[in-house]
């Protein structure tokens, strides 16, 4: 459900990572005079966070928040994929998909708490985790307006490579290039 009403506050899940990194000056294109809020979740990550509260704000955000969820990641997510043996093909922890549940349920927590209208997130359009988002934000708030880059037509930045020479252009700043455009996780 991407929504092309505007919006005057939005609170973006912000990793810091490409996707997000772009959002920021994106959505401030798109919708001027909105009011930005970067949300980052500690869930232990290590030193990814580092410096992302400068990041976020060199990007384009008004207020960022990062909140360490790292125990109720822990104890109400790991541990019980953990039990459940909940791995994909036997071979690869749940961990990613897991982690987005979270986020986005402390992201529309956020959003109340700032008086917000909407909620974004860098995922793209052909993946899981905008499923995983939204349909958090959507079973938390319905009302909320939810803002998806990757499924907006207008968008420049609806591809890694496009997404890379939108940052570029703007002096965005990103560790991907064009020979290491896509991140790892751990």
């Amino acid at each position: 459900m991407t929504s092309s009403v505007f919006s005057a506050q939005i609170v973006l899940a912000y990793s810091g990572g490409l996707d997000t990194s772009v959002i920021l000056p994106w959505l401030k294109e798109r919708y001027p005079g909105v009011k930005l809020v970067a949300f980052a979740a500690e869930l232990g990550q290590g030193d990814e966070l580092k410096g992302i509260e400068a990041k976020a704000r060199k990007s384009g955000a008004d207020e960022v928040i990062v909140k360490d969820l790292r125990q109720e990641f822990a104890e109400k997510y790991c541990f019980p994929m953990l039990r459940a043996h909940a791995a994909y093909e036997a071979d690869y922890l749940l961990g990613t998909s897991i982690a987005r549940p979270i986020i986005a349920a402390h992201q529309v927590q956020a959003a109340h708490d700032t008086g917000a209208d909407a909620v974004a997130h860098g995922a793209t359009s052909k993946g899981n985790d905008q499923v995983r988002f939204e349909l958090t934000y959507m079973s938390l708030d319905p009302a909320l307006k939810i803002i998806a880059r990757g499924r907006t037509r207008r968008s420049a930045c609806a591809t890694a490579e496009s997404a890379l020479e939108y940052a570029q252009k703007r002096n965005i700043p990103v560790e991907q290039s064009k020979k290491k455009i896509y991140s790892r996780e751990p």
